[in-house]
């Protein structure tokens, strides 16, 4: 499996993968707020960020990561995939200091995946990045 950097042509597949990864593990998310943020992320999201996508042998994607300076914006891994490493890789491929991440209180999953990894617990919003009513838990990764 490679990394790779993020090319226009990956976004609708990249929307796609992000679509089955909230379906399979935000079930706090109601079809309103999906249908709503799969066009954030393809269109407004994905061309922002620093993107990096972990490609399966035939270069479908696997998974992918998406950050801004010290922050992990996006880390969504096909279901398919999930508990086979894909995340730990690829934040491996962007893990610098202080990095940081906000997790949906609601994904109990995904907190502890990064409390796994080695971050902390650093504050706690009860909206999210939008204001919406759904809590985040803002975390950095410990010190080495």
């Amino acid at each position: 499996m490679n990394i790779r950097k993020r090319i226009l042509a990956d976004d609708p597949a990249l929307a796609a993968l992000w679509e089955r990864s909230v379906r399979a593990t935000h079930d706090f998310l109601g079809e309103d707020d999906i249908d709503l943020l799969f066009y954030l992320v393809r269109d407004t999201y994905l061309p922002a960020l620093d993107v990096w996508v972990l490609e399966n042998p035939d270069q479908t994607p696997a998974g992918f990561i998406a950050t801004d300076t010290d922050t992990v914006q996006m880390l969504f891994i096909d279901p398919d995939f999930r508990g086979q490493g894909v995340g730990r890789r690829l934040l491996d491929h962007v893990t610098r200091p202080l990095l940081k991440v906000d997790v949906n209180e609601q994904n109990p999953q995904a907190h502890g995946f990064y409390l796994h990894y080695g971050f902390e617990n650093i504050g706690r919003s009860e909206t999210d990045g939008q204001g919406r009513p759904f809590p985040v838990i803002h975390m950095r990764l410990k010190a080495l």
